[in-house]
């Protein structure tokens, strides 16, 4: 832990400013905060534990006289590809901008592609299907607007239990439970079954919207990690491609260099691979955005820099690559410059 545990990065999502004479629910431009850091596991009084489930964060506005909208982290609007929760609003007691993540099942570590499944669905009728066969649930974190009043700037705490009064909880919204002090004993709970992981909130902390700050850190259940699609090259075996990947490496007063980090086989019947395929060439040499890569593979195609894909994998090499890495899919609630490279000394290597 450091000293300054309340230093703040300013992210994509911070560009349009919040005013304190906005209406948040009526602008619908709240941004979610953002955890500030991984570490390992700890126990402190100064801190609350709750689930990191794997799915798609999202922040949703209910208002019980006029209906649900869900908005994802890229501000789209996503609640036509989830019918199952449009009636969200019926179990809030006044209207509400709610932080927190959609899930399909238990949230468990590789049911990502689950929900993402669902929200790249575009045909009505399998939609329908999809509600009834493998339903959607929006798991609350936080409360970030209650009737007609910004709780942002309220402590977690306040948060948590104005949230608890306001909502009425059902099979489609449920309230993250969370403990207090005992973030080891959490983690190893999570290990054991399966889970992605926890995320420790520092009590009395305020909601610093669109913000990176260590006011909220994770300890994950890895091994998976967010990249950037760098480009792709024939694979050795047929009707699959290696997928070029990379993170952002930060740099005091310069801009974030684009670092390789490894590739990732991806067929080519993938529906992710023709959207990777359609990105726009990236002419290498032009830039120094990719900063430091392998010798280049004599067939590699360079894209520009504009897609997040989940990788998992076991460990890293002993070089710092990606030990049996397997492509989890594209995701649409991150931007490239959210994959910023971790500490290597925080991975197992192997």
């Amino acid at each position: 832990m450091t000293a300054n545990s309340s230093e703040q990065i300013i992210t994509p999502f911070a560009e349009q400013a919040y005013t304190a004479d906005m209406d948040l629910f009526d602008a619908k431009n709240a941004q979610a905060m953002l955890i500030g850091r991984e570490e390992q596991a700890f126990d402190s009084p100064d801190y609350i534990y709750e689930l990191k489930l794997d799915g798609d964060r999202c922040l949703a506005y209910l208002d019980p006289g006029t209906g649900t909208h869900l908005v994802n982290k890229r501000g789209r609007d996503i609640l036509p590809q989830l019918p199952e929760l449009k009636r969200l609003h019926e179990q809030a007691g006044a209207r509400c901008i709610l932080d927190g993540e959609l899930v399909i099942g238990s949230g468990q570590k590789n049911e990502f592609g689950l929900i993402r499944s669902r929200l790249t669905t575009t045909n009505r009728y399998r939609m329908e299907r999809l509600a009834r066969e493998a339903p959607a649930s929006f798991i609350a974190y936080d409360i970030l607007y209650l009737g007609r009043e910004s709780l942002v700037e309220r402590p977690l705490e306040d948060r948590k239990s104005l949230m608890e009064q306001t909502l009425a909880v059902n099979n489609r919204l449920v309230v993250s439970r969370y403990i207090a002090e005992r973030g080891l004993a959490l983690y190893r709970l999570v290990v054991e079954q399966g889970l992605e992981g926890v995320v420790a909130k520092r009590l009395g902390s305020v909601y610093q919207m669109g913000k990176r700050t260590r006011d909220w850190v994770k300890f994950k259940n890895w091994l998976d990690d967010d990249f950037v699609v760098c480009g792709y090259y024939p694979s050795d075996k047929a009707n699959v491609v290696s997928l070029v990947v990379g993170q952002y490496r930060p740099h005091d007063g310069d801009e974030p260099e684009l670092v390789y980090k490894g590739h990732v086989v991806l067929g080519l019947a993938n529906p992710d691979f023709r959207r990777i395929d359609a990105l726009p060439r990236h002419t290498r040499g032009q830039t120094v955005q990719w900063g430091k890569t392998p010798a280049d593979h004599p067939k590699t195609i360079w894209l520009e820099p504009l897609l997040v894909c989940k990788i998992e994998f076991m460990s890293l090499t002993r070089t710092g690559g990606l030990r049996q890495p397997v492509f989890r899919g594209l995701r649409d609630d991150k931007t490239p410059l959210e994959c910023v490279e971790k500490d290597p000394d925080a991975w197992p290597r192997g």
